[in-house]
C-alpha cells in the first residue's frame, strides 16, 4: 500500500519542479543506457534489414535460425538486427509496428523501402536483400 504522508512530504519538500525534473534526468539516463546498447540503425552506407519479434512469439522462434544465417551469410555487406519487443518496447514505438514479427528493409542511404509483416522466409529475405543491391 503506498504510504500518502510519505509522498505528500517528499512532494511538498522538492516541489512539483524538482520532481518532475528528478523523472526527466532518470529518463534521460535510461535513454542514453538503451543508446548505448543499440546499434545505429539502419547502418551507414550499408542495406539494413531489422526484425520485431520477440524470443517467445512462434513465428519469431522459426525466423530466428533463417536470421542467424542470412546475418551470417552478409556479413559485412548487410546489416542484420533483431529486437525483442517484448523484452523492450521501443523498438516498437520507433518503429510503429502492428504485429510480430515485423521486418523492415533500409537501402543503403537509410530509406525505409520494405516492410513485411509476419513470417518471412529464408529465400524472400535473399531475394530482397539482392533487389537492394546486396551481392
Amino acid at each position: 500500500m503506498l504510504n500518502h504522508c510519505a509522498f505528500r512530504s517528499s512532494f511538498s519538500r522538492y516541489g512539483v519542479f524538482t520532481m518532475l525534473a528528478l523523472l526527466f534526468a532518470s529518463m534521460t539516463v535510461l535513454g542514453a543506457a538503451f543508446a548505448a546498447d543499440s546499434p545505429e540503425i539502419p547502418a551507414k552506407g550499408m542495406v539494413t534489414m531489422i526484425d520485431l519479434g520477440a524470443d517467445r512469439c512462434i513465428p519469431c522462434k522459426m525466423m530466428a535460425p533463417i536470421l542467424e544465417k542470412v546475418k551470417k551469410d552478409y556479413e559485412g555487406r548487410a546489416f542484420i538486427h533483431f529486437y525483442d519487443v517484448w523484452k523492450d518496447r521501443t523498438p516498437a514505438d520507433r518503429y510503429r509496428i502492428r504485429v510480430i514479427p515485423t521486418q523492415i528493409f533500409f537501402d543503403k542511404d537509410g530509406k525505409e523501402v520494405y516492410r513485411h509483416e509476419g513470417f518471412l522466409s529464408e529465400a524472400d529475405i535473399v531475394a530482397k536483400l539482392k533487389s537492394l543491391g546486396v551481392k
